[in-house]
């Protein structure tokens, strides 16, 4: 019987340290098991392959019954720890208040005289489109999800590379090769397990930007080509819903609020026209400095945090500037284009 216990525990532990996967093991311990009962059962007694498993099919069933109970308990506890840690999430996102850890972990927004209760509720209700999670959307996702945004959505075709290591911080090494969308998804609910994470693996288009941006209160756009920009523009315009965009180059960003229905100029009243080839080169082109997306993205979260909660001013008809070389902000006024093919017949 000795003989018998020594196997199983070089099954379970060698084909541990061999990396077996844990139900072939457990599928190979409940094989041995049946063959030393087969043999109990059907040999002689004293019949020497039958001593050497111990003799008496009692021992075997009293132990196989041990295991049984054991495996049961333990699978009752693992099913009870399963359900105890997300209940408190799902429920707290389903019915719109807090659990404890939620108002411990929001205690600094809390106590911020323009947000309170009020304003974080209001984060916890809304829904934002991500579009992109390269270098600006990569810091916006991570803050916007640490503030308690409800429900995040992302869009991004792409996969991570070595090359977005510099500067998409919320991707790891560990992730290249993995869709983008799927790599944010995993940091951001491993940072908060208390929001919803929407992720479409796919490219932006004519034919899905409508059915998609219907589904969100506020769009962050932080793609890097001007054919996708105008798209977002125009669909986000459509259905009258606010638009924060941010662009980089180099050591330079910019981010601005846009829209038209509730006053202020839209995307296309300030890029009418798309720059001809080299004038706007990407960073793939030109090069960015790695933090600088992390200024700009973040940038990029807090107006939309000031947008959904109404706190101070947003950037409704302004752009911000900001020249991390030189360490220089700027602040200028937008205006509308009477005559802008997108939003002439929305803006005030």
């Amino acid at each position: 019987m000795l003989r018998i216990l020594f196997l199983a525990a070089m099954v379970w532990w060698g084909g541990r340290f061999l990396g077996l996967p844990r139900q072939l093991r457990v599928a190979l311990l409940v094989l041995l098991f049946l063959v030393v009962l087969l043999i109990q059962l059907t040999l002689p007694d004293g019949h020497g392959l039958r001593e050497a498993t111990g003799g008496s099919v009692a021992l075997w069933l009293i132990l196989g019954g041990f295991g049984l109970l054991a495996a049961g308990y333990g699978r009752l506890i693992a099913v009870l720890k399963a359900r105890a840690q997300p209940k408190e999430t799902t429920m707290s996102q389903k019915t719109g208040t807090f659990s404890e850890t939620e108002l411990d972990r929001y205690a600094r927004h809390i106590v911020l005289r323009e947000l309170g209760g009020p304003g974080q509720k209001k984060l916890k209700n809304a829904r934002v489109l991500v579009i992109g999670a390269g270098g600006l959307g990569a810091p916006a996702l991570q803050y916007l999800a640490a503030a308690g945004v409800g429900t995040i959505g992302v869009i991004d075709d792409d996969e991570v590379e070595n090359a977005n290591l510099q500067r998409q911080v919320i991707h790891r090494d560990e992730d290249i090769g993995l869709a983008k969308v799927f790599s944010a998804k995993k940091a951001m609910e491993a940072q908060n397990p208390y929001v919803t994470v929407l992720p479409y693996h796919r490219r932006l288009s004519s034919e899905n930007a409508e059915a998609l941006f219907a589904d969100f209160d506020l769009i962050l756009d932080g793609t890097d080509n001007f054919a996708t920009r105008y798209l977002v523009n125009r669909t986000a315009v459509a259905l009258g819903k606010p638009l924060i965009s941010g662009a980089l180059s180099q050591w330079e960003g910019q981010l601005s609020l846009f829209h038209p229905s509730e006053g202020g100029p839209c995307y296309q009243c300030i890029f009418p026209e798309e720059p001809a080839a080299g004038l706007a080169p990407s960073c793939s082109e030109a090069g960015v400095v790695g933090p600088l997306p992390g200024v700009v993205g973040a940038m990029m979260a807090l107006e939309a945090i000031k947008q959904i909660t109404g706190a101070g001013e947003v950037l409704r008809g302004a752009m911000l500037i900001y020249d991390g070389l030189y360490s220089e902000t700027r602040r200028i006024q937008l205006k509308s284009t009477p005559d802008c093919p997108v939003c002439a017949s929305k803006s005030d």
